[in-house]
């Protein structure tokens, strides 16, 4: 297993360094979210023995308001997508590369999009504990609110956020001593604060979106690409029945609907190898 090399550099020198294998990169960005921080894996770190047998470069980075990340303030669902952009731009990837974003992992789901039957999110609504109820209608109609409502005393807050385990599927509770290492950088990963990490993600997810993602078209009409979405049918945190209808709807999407698996499913053995080898190679 490669060693890991930490080094900033600035923007001009990331569009020319030579990508040494596992390196941490500061891209300064002003047009968006300032300077992101990012980690470029070459080697073997976390995918195994994949990484090399498909010649995979990975290039990750800390989200504003993550790690060494710049908060960014006037965060929206569209700057994420603009700073992916840039950051692709500044690094030169090429272009063609692929989005982690195009192999969604049980995606959290906005209860208040429109493309929804009314119904159908209700009821998949309701199926969150009392308290998650609350924090979600706080983060959506009240947002300047939610920092306080997920670290006052009185009523219970957030339970995802709290990093509850009542909310997680026999198979999750297996699979959360595999979470023990990510766990323990914790802290690292939220040094902003907790409201300029997971308080502003709530806020941009389950704020009042521009469209409605039942309203897209397919970004890959002549098979150039493919859109991915897996999803356990015992997520207890994510209903399954929304992610239904939303592939029901797109049917462009590649559904993966994974029986007995809860929220954590990609931890399990030989997960993380499946779901690579079926962006890439299209592997069933």
């Amino acid at each position: 297993m490669a060693g890991v090399v930490n080094r900033k550099i600035s923007a001009s020198s990331a569009r020319t360094h030579t990508r040494e294998a596992n390196q941490k990169t500061t891209v300064n960005k002003t047009s968006v979210s300032g300077h992101l921080d990012v980690e470029e894996i070459r080697a073997v770190i976390f995918c195994g023995e994949i990484v090399i047998e498909l010649g995979i470069y990975i290039v990750s980075f800390d989200r504003p308001g993550y790690g060494e990340s710049d908060p960014n303030p006037k965060r929206t669902v569209k700057s994420m997508a603009l700073d992916i952009e840039e950051l692709a731009d500044q690094l030169e990837l090429g272009s063609k590369f692929y989005v982690i974003g195009a192999g969604l992992l049980a995606p959290v789901v906005n209860y208040w999009w429109s493309g929804f039957p009314g119904n159908l999110s209700g009821e998949a609504y309701n199926q969150q504990f009392r308290q998650d109820q609350w924090a979600l209608r706080v983060a959506h109609y009240i947002p300047w609110l939610t920092y306080w409502w997920n670290t006052q005393k009185l009523f219970p807050s957030s339970s995802v956020a709290g990093h509850s385990t009542g909310t997680l599927s026999p198979q999750d509770q297996e699979l959360v001593p595999k979470l023990t290492q990510r766990i323990s950088h914790m802290a690292e990963v939220k040094q902003q604060g907790a409201f300029e990490s997971i308080h502003r993600d709530m806020i941009v997810g389950f704020g009042d979106w521009e469209f409605s993602p039942m309203d897209l078209e397919n970004p890959f009409p002549n098979n150039e690409g493919s859109v991915h979405l897996w999803h356990g049918d015992d997520d207890r945190i994510v209903p399954v029945t929304l992610q239904r209808y939303i592939a029901q709807q797109l049917p462009w999407i590649h559904y993966h609907e994974i029986p007995g698996a809860g929220h954590l499913f990609a931890y399990a053995d030989g997960m993380c190898d499946s779901i690579i080898k079926a962006i890439l190679t299209g592997e069933k």
